[in-house]
């Protein structure tokens, strides 16, 4: 699996080359898209987590990505000033958004408010896959120090459910 950091064309086309339609491939993979990391390791808490940027146009200001969280896996705690769409596309899994935890599957969609605490976990035996609407260019992602923890594990719920 190639997983090194890639940068979209200059162009900043939405399509592959061989035209407007990019086809699905098998495993939640499609074609003239690169698999990458979530993040640079070291860079924040997260486990067994992928991405691929399936569509960007400056035009429009957003980008649609692809991730995957494989069973067991977690994304990152953390906020961020820009808002998201989430749709889950594959699997089932949990996520936290502010200070509650939620139950996901299929098709099921979930919008992330600016500033609010959020994370997303596969179930143990099945991988978590969803696409994620955001705004190509936003804010870095900020992850809670001592006192957010603080306050975010004075739910019982929420503190059984983080991964930092």
């Amino acid at each position: 699996m190639n997983t090194k950091a890639a940068t979209p064309p200059a162009s900043g086309d939405a399509s592959p080359a061989s035209g407007p339609v990019r086809r699905a491939l098998s495993d939640c993979r499609w074609e003239d898209v690169e698999l990458m990391r979530y993040k640079d390791d070291g860079s924040a808490p997260f486990r067994d987590v992928t991405r691929q940027v399936l569509f960007q146009l400056p035009g429009l200001h957003c980008e649609w990505r692809y991730f995957e969280v494989a069973p067991g896996g977690h994304s990152t705690l953390e906020c961020h000033a820009h808002a998201h769409a989430v749709m889950i596309l594959r699997g089932r899994g949990r996520c936290l958004v502010g200070d509650r935890v939620f139950d996901l599957g299929e098709r099921d969609l979930v919008t992330v408010p600016p500033d609010t605490w959020h994370q997303f976990r596969a179930d143990a035996d099945a991988p978590l896959g969803f696409l994620c609407l955001v705004n190509r260019e936003r804010d870095r992602p900020r992850i809670p120090g001592p006192e957010d923890l603080a306050r975010l594990r004075a739910k019982p719920e929420v503190a059984d459910f983080i991964r930092t």
